[in-house]
């Protein structure tokens, strides 16, 4: 079906006659270049038959030109049959902590020990680029939580922010109440089914306004799942001179986030090092996904190009015909004036 994007330049179609019925022609100038053979060219326009005629065809062709013109000002397009797409998708906010600890060197990646939030990073990019067709947002949060990307089907964005993330930006302290509230004000306006918050830190909360098992009840008022990931090594063993020294790098709060993942309907975790962080990630990718409103599309083409081509194409040949009886005209007009030549 052949439809316009907008019907209103027709709307200038009389234009061409209100200009040459009602704008005053120019005058005619007494110092007006005479060449010697307007007289016969005149002469031989007014003994033409066909000359009214042409003149016709003349004005029909640039109406249809301008016709033409205004069609493809219009956008003309030509739309199938609408398409349903079902969209399978989740929104999911990942908070993930950027406190003073997740500089801890406790983690192995590579066969090399890496800091908490490096190994973070690793493991959250590869599970976002398995996302594809979600709206994944983050929150980074340290003495305070902000929002680093809103939910956004560009996942891509979201791992560069990830992956910009400075530790120490947001102070050194953990605020998981207000990184929990935060989220929970970015989902609350989705579908019920659909709302998933991955919470992932290394400490206990020491910071912020917002208390985390109060947030944890607003999650479960709103049905907003949440699922907890506790991350770093129980203990850590140092070498000096003189003997080794085991001690624990963080200062976890377990229980607390073993109430949230329960009273939200989520999980809790524990991630010691990468290897269980990424089968973490692997897990959470596995739940299933809701299906969310229909959506329907309909093919569209363009098709301006058409009339364009055409008013464009007769326009040329217009300038040709006229060019050539002009030069027929002429080259008559020079043989009745010489005729010996």
């Amino acid at each position: 079906m052949i439809n316009f994007e907008t019907y209103w330049w027709f709307i200038l179609i009389p234009l061409p006659w209100f200009i040459f019925h009602y704008l005053p022609a120019n005058k005619k100038s007494h110092q007006a270049l005479r060449a010697p053979f307007v007289g016969r060219l005149e002469a031989i326009q007014k003994q033409t038959p066909l000359t009214e005629k042409a003149l016709s065809i003349k004005g029909f062709i640039l109406l249809l030109i301008w016709l033409l013109l205004l069609t493809a000002v219009n956008r003309p397009i030509i739309q199938g049959a609408p398409i349903k797409i079902n969209s399978i998708a989740r929104d999911m906010m990942l908070a993930v902590d950027i406190s003073g600890s997740m500089n801890e060197l406790d983690m192995q990646l590579e066969g090399e020990t890496v800091r908490r939030i490096d190994s973070v990073k690793k493991v959250l990019n590869d599970f976002i680029d398995r996302r594809n067709g979600d709206r994944i947002g983050l929150i980074l949060f340290a003495d305070q939580a902000y929002v680093q990307a809103p939910l956004t089907f560009d996942l891509s964005t979201v791992k560069q922010l990830l992956d910009e993330a400075q530790l120490g930006f947001a102070g050194q302290k953990t605020a998981i109440g207000d990184a929990l509230g935060l989220a929970i004000k970015r989902l609350i306006e989705r579908p019920n089914q659909s709302r998933t918050l991955i919470l992932l830190t290394d400490g206990a909360n020491n910071a912020g306004k917002i208390n985390p098992l109060e947030a944890s009840a607003l999650a479960t008022e709103n049905q907003i799942k949440i699922h907890t990931i506790a991350i770093g090594a129980d203990f850590t063993i140092q070498n000096s001179w003189f003997s080794r020294q085991t001690r624990r790098p963080s200062n976890l709060d377990e229980k607390t986030l073993k109430i949230i993942a329960a009273e939200t309907g989520g999980l809790f975790f524990r991630a010691k090092n990468t290897e269980q962080l990424e089968t973490i990630y692997n897990e959470l990718d596995r739940i299933e996904p809701v299906d969310q409103e229909a959506q329907f599309y309909r093919p569209t083409q363009q098709l301006f190009y058409i009339p364009l081509s055409l008013a464009l194409a007769i326009a040329l040949l217009l300038i040709i015909a006229e060019l050539l009886l002009v030069a027929l005209i002429s080259r008559q007009t020079t043989r009745e004036a010489d005729p010996l030549s």
